[in-house]
């Protein structure tokens, strides 16, 4: 195809119900990694695929999945398996697959741990009754798994989303005892924003003869207007403050590294009457839930996350990231800053760095192979 060709979703051949979806989801042309993905899942053929967030790497999934389920000559038992590393993207990928697959017959269930009782059973149920497609976060499916009631020998699909993620989070062991489960016999993709050695390993383990699509690599959008404020630890309340207050913003994301901060930050942005709530794993599922939901509806503009929703949050036109401290680790960075400028919006990033975080401020700087612009400080805080 000429590289000049605007491609068009009707163009992938997808059958009808599907497009009804894709239509009333208001999707308009594809991405490049839907572009570049689709017919080669159409066509059977494993898949690891490495495109920064936010780039529709769900939906390049979904679709042909969906499209090769519809088409499968028998349909019986659970036919695709998504593994995710949180809850938050398994109910992520879960909604948007209600919406694509609304005009036909095919059922999903997305299974994650931290509901109660009442949530097991649910999930239990579907599964028994068959769902066509399982959403899961690895330590649920495992306890569903020991149960023996998990029947994967008609099962043709095995997704693996947010592939280097799960293995920062230590599900190596958990996706293998999985995996051993299933038939060999199966189409496997992967999809990851970064490929570091330990995912090029699991992929030869789990892939067969894979192709792969590399679209930039651990680069934020080019919508993200990056800077920094240097600054040390005792001003930055004060800078956060000073950034915050009376401003005319619709929905910003504050970051910080730990569970205690974001409920002291979270605080002190209430107590100067700002709509703030803050999401951290302490918070029960339905409270993050609510959470998520409010800022999404508006009914508060500042969510203080840590990193539990950098790469789980599906929310578009969100003005403002706010990194309270530079993250660990430089892909964290890109998956932060990856929650703006979304679907080739704009949006604003902005990271607060001490001295001693100028040399993970360097190890940024270099993955994303460009400088962050400084701004200076306001007078009255240095």
């Amino acid at each position: 195809m000429s590289k000049d060709k605007i491609m068009s979703f009707s163009e992938f051949n997808l059958d009808s119900s599907i497009m009804e979806g894709v239509e009333a989801m208001g999707f308009s042309l594809p991405t490049p990694i839907q572009e570049l993905g689709i017919p080669l899942i159409l066509q059977g053929k494993d898949l690891i695929g490495c495109a920064q967030t936010g780039t529709g790497k769900t939906a390049a999934f979904l679709l042909p999945v969906l499209h090769r389920i519809i088409n499968k000559k028998e349909k019986k038992g659970i036919s695709a398996m998504i593994i995710v590393p949180t809850r938050e993207l398994a109910t992520q990928i879960d909604q948007q697959f209600l919406g694509l697959s609304y005009f036909t017959n095919i059922s999903s269930i997305a299974v994650y741990g931290g509901g109660d009782g009442i949530s097991w059973d649910q999930q239990r149920t579907a599964i028994e009754k068959g769902s066509d497609i399982i959403i899961a976060t690895p330590g649920r499916l495992i306890a569903h798994l020991q149960l023996g009631y998990l029947d994967f020998s008609n099962l043709d699909f095995l997704i693996l989303d947010e592939a280097d993620r799960m293995l920062d989070m230590g599900f190596y062991a958990d996706i293998k005892q999985i995996v051993k489960t299933l038939p060999v016999k199966r189409q496997t993709l992967m999809f990851s924003a970064t490929m570091p050695p330990t995912i090029r390993k699991l992929a030869k383990e789990l892939l067969k003869e894979p192709e792969q699509i590399d679209l930039a690599v651990s680069k934020p959008a080019q919508g993200v207007l990056q800077a920094i404020y240097r600054i040390e630890n005792n001003k930055k309340i004060q800078l956060l403050v000073d950034l915050l207050e009376g401003k005319d913003l619709n929905r910003i994301l504050l970051f910080s590294g730990t569970k205690l901060e974001v409920k002291q930050l979270a605080r002190t942005l209430k107590s100067k009457n700002m709509l703030v709530s803050p999401i951290h794993s302490d918070l029960t599922q339905k409270e993050r839930e609510q959470a998520l939901l409010d800022f999404k509806n508006n009914k508060i503009n500042i969510l203080v996350a840590t990193d539990i929703v950098s790469r789980g949050i599906d929310i578009d036109n969100i003005d403002l990231v706010i990194n309270y401290h530079v993250p660990k680790d430089a892909e964290d960075y890109v998956h932060r800053v990856g929650r703006t400028a979304r679907a080739k919006a704009t949006g604003v990033a902005i990271t607060f760095v001490n001295r001693e975080e100028i040399r993970l401020l360097k190890n940024i700087e270099k993955l994303i192979e460009q400088s962050i612009f400084e701004i200076q400080l306001p007078p009255h805080i240095k």
